[in-house]
């Protein structure tokens, strides 16, 4: 055998070993994740969520809550000053209702905002089941948030958006998202910290949220939970635009 042909196989297999420690890492780190959520079997035992809360940004505030049942299904309410406004996921159709614009009636959302709507409605979110769904998880090593090291997971979504994931070291939550969507050869960029997690039916949630466009921290806003509520019973219809 040639040496050059010896050193490419040689290559080769070095490539290959690089790539099984790179999806071991990545298996390992979601396994974790998981894990420190309360395990795989507790977290599918939840079928449907309802969570009710307050949403500030700067001196405003409103009253917001959520819906949502596995697989796909989710409904997101804001309200204020006794106005609501709706915005719902089927599994294939989205919908909203905007009485702050004058609209009582439900409309078909556009594509920039559904794009949002059913990547929120994913009920056990992207790293269960990630390779069924068509998700690619990488590990991406360590990375700094707030001065601390965290592990850090790359999800390329079946559609193509990202989502990074940053994980406390010691708990293996997450404490940050970082979201990319590729929209009409645009790029959308949103970052999402996570915080205050407590037990819900054996599960870790966070009952603190602060999210908005990764490049204007000053338009980010805050959701702090008052109540999360597991298998509650919710009906279908509540999601369907004609009900």
């Amino acid at each position: 055998m040639s040496k050059p042909l010896i050193g490419f196989l040689c290559w080769a297999a070095l490539v290959g070993l690089r790539e099984v420690d790179q999806a071991a890492t990545a298996d390992d780190l979601v396994a974790k994740n998981l894990e420190a959520k309360g395990g795989l079997a507790k977290i599918k035992a939840i079928k449907s969520l309802r969570m009710t809360g307050r949403l500030q940004q700067g001196a405003f505030t409103a009253v917001v809550g959520q819906e949502a049942k596995a697989p796909d299904l989710l409904r997101l309410t804001f309200t204020v000053q006794n106005m609501t406004q709706v915005q719902a996921y089927d599994g294939s159709v989205g919908w909203q209702i905007s009485p702050f614009g004058g609209r009582k009636d439900p409309e078909l959302l556009g594509e920039d905002d559904l794009r949002d709507l059913v990547e929120q409605a994913d009920f056990y979110g992207p790293l269960v089941d990630a390779k069924e769904k068509g998700n690619v998880v990488e590990s991406l090593g360590t990375d700094i948030v707030d001065g601390d090291e965290v592990q850090r997971l790359k999800v390329t979504l079946k559609n193509g958006d990202i989502v990074y994931y940053y994980l406390d070291p010691d708990s293996y939550l997450e404490i940050r998202t970082e979201t990319q969507q590729f929209i009409r050869g645009s790029v959308r960029e949103r970052v999402t910290e996570l915080g205050s997690y407590k037990a819900v039916n054996g599960v870790y949630f966070p009952f603190s949220i602060e999210t908005g466009p990764k490049r204007n921290p000053d338009a980010w806003a805050r959701i702090t939970f008052d109540k999360i509520e597991a298998n509650v019973d919710i009906s279908d219809r509540d999601f369907r635009l004609s009900r």
